[in-house]
């Protein structure tokens, strides 16, 4: 079965970790632009992470199989930066140009404050201007009213809500962020956020509209294998394959699609892997023997 998974954070992870997550069927992910773990001290660095955002990361994946996308946003942490905020939000039209960036984000609430609220209403304007989809983050802190807060911005930007992805929905978030008519994806953690069973449970429940998975995988304890996993333990429950199939791979592929830069045709196969290929003079190898893949 192939797999896209719309959220992993891959500038934490390893080359082992892409091979992993190729031998277990993802094809294809997304690398919504977050925050380094500390903050951040100049705008210079973000373009240096935007940049490889869209190059030295694309290509990394390459070299294993997997299609590279990215979103472009200012994550909410570092929204209350008043050293970096407004530069970054000046660079950020240059890479929601780019032809691997589909979509605007990951943007959102982290504590909920007025600075993450003006700057979350001015990237849904970008959102706007440049016809990308949005990747929302959703607090971990008080949720249930961030994600109501949520969407209240959401409706009140003008923008299709269907052209919102409102991401680390769980048990108490879920209902209302469909009722909104904005698509609702689940973040599967070792220990918090969603787990594989409660996935289960909530496509049991709900369906398979509009609902999404992906692992996120970040700098703390995260595991970028969750969507097989939980692919697993769907059909342990009992849903059907075209019904998994619907969640995590129909579904992401439908609603970044709407950016116009997926290139179906181009993900219904791997990319030929050539370990000997450089970027920029760089290999992904140190002293392994390279695979190369025969061309067709």
């Amino acid at each position: 079965m192939k797999m896209f998974d719309h959220h992993i954070h891959m500038t934490s992870r390893t080359t082992t970790d892409y091979q992993n997550m190729a031998d277990a069927g993802i094809v294809a992910i997304i690398e919504p632009a977050f925050w380094l773990g500390q903050p951040r001290t100049h705008v210079g660095s973000f373009e240096d992470y935007f940049l490889s955002l869209v190059g030295w990361e694309r290509f990394r994946a390459r070299q294993f199989g997997i299609h590279h996308f990215c979103t472009i946003g200012l994550n909410p942490k570092e929204t209350n930066n008043p050293d970096v905020a407004d530069g970054v939000m000046e660079l950020l039209p240059i890479y929601l140009e780019k032809e691997s960036c589909v979509g605007v984000g990951e943007i959102g609430f982290d504590d909920q404050t007025p600075e993450e609220t003006r700057l979350f209403e001015a990237q849904m304007q970008l959102a706007i201007d440049f016809d990308l989809p949005v990747l929302i983050h959703t607090p971990h802190r008080d949720k249930k009213a961030g994600t109501i807060r949520t969407i209240d911005l959401v409706k009140a930007s003008g923008i299709e809500p269907g052209r919102v992805l409102i991401d680390h929905n769980n048990e108490e978030t879920l209902a209302a962020t469909l009722d909104s008519g904005c698509w609702a994806g689940h973040s599967i953690y070792p220990q918090t956020k969603m787990d594989e069973g409660r996935m289960a449970a909530l496509v049991k429940q709900y369906g398979t509209e509009r609902i999404t998975i992906n692992s996120a995988a970040d700098w703390g304890v995260s595991d970028p294998l969750k969507v097989p996993k939980t692919v697993t333990v769907m059909r342990e429950a009992g849903i059907s394959e075209a019904d998994i199939t619907t969640v995590v791979w129909d579904n992401p592929v439908e609603f970044f699609g709407q950016s116009g830069r997926l290139d179906l045709g181009d993900l219904s196969d791997r990319p030929r892997v050539d370990q000997t290929e450089l970027w920029e003079g760089n290999s992904v190898l140190r002293g392994q023997e390279a695979v190369i893949e025969p061309a067709e």
